[in-house]
């Protein structure tokens, strides 16, 4: 499919599919579609607000966790419960990211709930990525992270320089990526019901 024609995905293909279309005012309640797994410190302010932002004006609903959480709310409850419930995840990969217990639990679960992942490497190489062992971390999921961490690391994504690419390219990119995984999806669960549809004879 050609990029020029993905770019009106959000008005002509989304209106055929209403179960990936949330509510504008509602960013809570409903289950998201894409779930944007990151390190904070690392992309929250540039990449992944900017993914966010694209995606929810797209018609779309994203989780991000300072977006679509408050104070009260139970972290790994309402994080899981995401995970679980999405069509896409995206994991953007940064120099930081596995030092992050969390990062690496996301991900992991992503991965264990056989979700559609699309992986950007922002100022980071696949072949750099690895689990560190301080101790401090049950080998279970020593084991779980290092799993999924290869996983991804063969998982065609999108890679990019903060020094040299532009930002607006590669939300652009993924963004085009993600809306044209989701319609394939509710492309498969269509076929899939329209099968399991008995027949009625005369």
């Amino acid at each position: 499919m050609h990029r020029s024609s993905i770019v009106n995905f959000p008005r002509q293909f989304l209106r055929q599919y209403p179960s990936i279309q949330p509510a504008v005012t509602s960013r809570i309640a409903k289950p998201c579609d894409v779930f944007i797994n990151h390190r904070g410190i690392d992309t929250k302010r540039t990449v992944v607000t900017l993914l966010y932002d694209h995606l929810f004006r797209s018609n779309l609903h994203p989780f991000l966790d300072n977006k679509n959480m408050k104070p009260g709310d139970k972290l790994f409850d309402n994080i899981n419960s995401a995970i679980r419930k999405c069509k896409v995840g995206v994991t953007v990969f940064s120099p930081r990211y596995c030092e992050s217990y969390f990062c690496l639990h996301e991900l992991a679960l992503i991965m264990e709930s056989k979700k559609k992942v699309i992986p950007i490497f922002c100022d980071i190489k696949p072949s750099q990525l690895r689990v560190v062992n301080d101790g401090k971390c049950p080998m279970e999921d020593i084991r779980r992270f290092r799993w999924a961490l290869e996983e991804a690391k063969y998982t065609v994504g999108l890679t990019f320089d903060s020094l040299k690419g532009n930002w607006s390219e590669v939300v652009t990119s993924a963004s085009d990526i993600i809306i044209e995984t989701l319609v394939e999806i509710e492309s498969e669960k269509r076929m899939q019901r329209h099968k399991s549809t008995p027949i009625l004879r005369a």
